[in-house]
This record gives structure tokens, sequence and C-alpha cells, in this order.
């Protein structure tokens, strides 16, 4: 908000002094000062349309061009500034040239064409930046690939990651590489949650609080709050997914809908409980354990126990056995979409 109110500050008095200049000279041509004050008229002109357009013209542009200028990569960096200096360097040429032109052309012409060269040199060396890689004699490139920083992927998380909370734990192991990225509009909405009048969606969102907090002090990759500001009015899952494509980033979530709508998008998800499942032991028909009978199964006489993993056991005849330790045989395994679900009966039966 600083910087914001610094740059309108800074706007204002520039175009300020501008208007004043401009003022006088209009005072000077139309002959005319006694009136109107055109000096002081322009100069106020020109500190109110400062003030208003500055974040437009000024603010906004510059942060675009840093955000470009940090997504681009280190070959293409290399290959628009050689690209720039070539535009520059053909524009000087035919400056010569067009500086001759008679009054104020000679002064914007060489000014126009420099700009307009070296944006273009800039832009198609930019996209050309791999093949003007591969053209650099092999030494060069090893030396270019050895002494660049390896730049990882950068992962967004999604609200429903935050408050189920696993992803805190998942980060101290090391299995997360790149930057985790949490943008400005999923830490409103995760504050609204917090903020809610129903009971159970508040207790999500304080939850979803104390993780992130947790995640912030102990987690062992690089955490970054991206202060976006999306201003069209889609909800936070298409705000997500749309952010995902232009900063070329996956997406963490344990949302179902969320991870199916980005990858129609072409975006890549991490889903956490797909994780999760996918690090569940594999138990095969056969094998026996040590469960405790909890609860009562939908079919007469069954009985359910629950594996460390949360893994749902169902056991044949195993009602009798509720509230006890019971020694069972593995009979089939059930994957659902849900989950894995293990039937089994109890040893010697």
């Amino acid at each position: 908000m600083g910087r914001k109110l610094g740059a309108r500050v800074a706007g204002a008095h520039f175009a300020g002094l501008g208007g004043w200049k401009l003022g006088l000279w209009v005072g000077e041509l139309l002959d005319a000062p006694g009136f109107i004050p055109w000096g002081l008229a322009l100069s106020l002109a020109g500190v109110a349309l400062g003030l208003v357009l500055t974040p437009y013209l000024v603010v906004r542009p510059l942060a675009r061009a840093k955000q470009a200028l940090t997504d681009m990569t280190f070959t293409a960096l290399v290959s628009g500034t050689l690209g720039l200096i070539a535009g520059l360097v053909v524009a000087a040429l035919f400056s010569v040239a067009l500086s001759r032109l008679p009054g104020w052309l000679g002064v914007v012409a060489p000014i126009a064409l420099s700009v307009l060269l070296g944006y273009l040199g800039m832009a198609v060396m930019a996209s050309r930046d791999q093949e003007l890689f591969q053209l650099l004699p092999e030494g060069s490139r090893q030396g270019m690939q050895a002494g660049r920083a390896p730049r990882d992927g950068q992962v967004l998380v999604d609200t429903s990651a935050i408050i189920d909370g696993r992803i805190a734990d998942i980060s101290k192991t090391g299995f997360v590489h790149g930057t985790m990225v949490i943008p400005r509009f999923v830490l409103d909405e995760l504050r609204h949650i917090a903020d809610s009048s129903d009971a159970l969606r508040r207790n999500r969102g304080r939850r979803g609080l104390e993780m992130l907090n947790k995640l912030m002090k102990e987690s062992e990759v690089p955490i970054q709050v991206l202060d976006v500001d999306a201003r069209d009015d889609s909800e936070v899952d298409g705000k997500l997914v749309k952010l995902a494509k232009s900063l070329k980033a996956q997406i963490l979530t344990t949302d179902f809908n969320l991870n199916r709508f980005a990858e129609i998008q072409g975006v890549r998800v991490l889903n956490i409980n797909e994780l999760a499942n996918a690090l569940k032991p594999v138990v095969l028909p056969g094998e026996e354990m040590v469960v405790r009978v909890v609860q009562e199964g939908k079919e007469a006489g069954q009985g359910v126990a629950f594996l460390d993993d949360g893994t749902m056991v169902v056991i044949e005849g195993g009602r009798r056995h509720i509230n006890s330790h019971l020694d069972v045989s593995v009979t089939r395994v059930l994957q659902t979409a849900a989950g894995r679900i293990i039937f089994a009966q109890p040893r010697g039966t």
C-alpha cells in the first residue's frame, strides 16, 4: 500500500510540473495570462491526472514487466538481451539518415525506430532461445548448464490442502520439490471460512489457519505468498487454474472436483488423497494380521476394523469379537473410488 501511494505521489509531482510548463507555454501562446492563470490551472489538472492514472500507466505495466522477467528462463533472458542489442544497433544505423529529416520528424523518427527494432529484436530472439542455445559449442552449453541454478517448479496450494493439514507433515519429509505458492485469494477464502457463522465451517477455517501457521514455520521447502488480485468474478477454483496456467505451475489439492477440472484445462494436479492411497502397504489374499474389531458391519455377523492408515477391514463372523483383538486372514482386496477395502475372516475358520 505504501509503495502504491508513493508511486501516486511521484506521478502527481511529475504530472504537475509538466502541467505547469504546459500552462506557461499556453499562456505565452495566447498572450492572455491575466484572467486565467494557465500555469496554475494546468498544474492542478496534472496533479489530479497523475494521482488517478499513475497506477494504470506506470505501476501495473512495471509489475507485469517484472513478473514476465521473473518467469523467463535463463536462456530466454540471454537471447532476449542479445536481440535487444542487435535491434538497437540496426536502429542506430538507420537513425543517421532519419535524423536529417526536417523539423520534429528528425527527433521523433529515430527514437520510435529504436523502440520498435529493440522490442522486435528482443521478442524474436527470446522466442528462439532454444535454437540459439543449440548453436553454442558443447563445452559452452555444459558450462552454462552447470553454472545455472536449477529452477524448480512452483506448486499452488489449494484451500482444501491447507485445511487437510497433511501437507505440513509431507513438506517436512522432503518429498515436495520446488516452491509452494499460496495465492492471496486462497488466504482470503480461508479467512472467510474461519469467520463463517456455521460452526463446522468455522472450525475447518480455524484448523486451516493453524495448519498454515505450522507449514510456514516447519516446512523444509520455500513458501511464497503470492499477492495476486484476481479481479474476475469466477470462483476460487477457476482463479487457481487460471493462475496455474499462467505460471506453468502445478496445483496441490484434496478436492476431487478441482482435480478433474484442472486436468481438463491441462494443468497437472498433485492430489494428496491419491498420494496417500499409493503409499498404503500392499495386502495380498492369504496374508495374516491382527486387528481390533470396533463396530458391526452392514451384513449380518460382520465386524469392522481399521488399519493404522485408515483402511477398512471387513471381517466375516467378526461381530461377536467387537472391542477385542482378532487374528484374521485376508480373503480379498477391493479397490474403490473412496479407497481400499480388505475382506478377511478369522483364522482357523
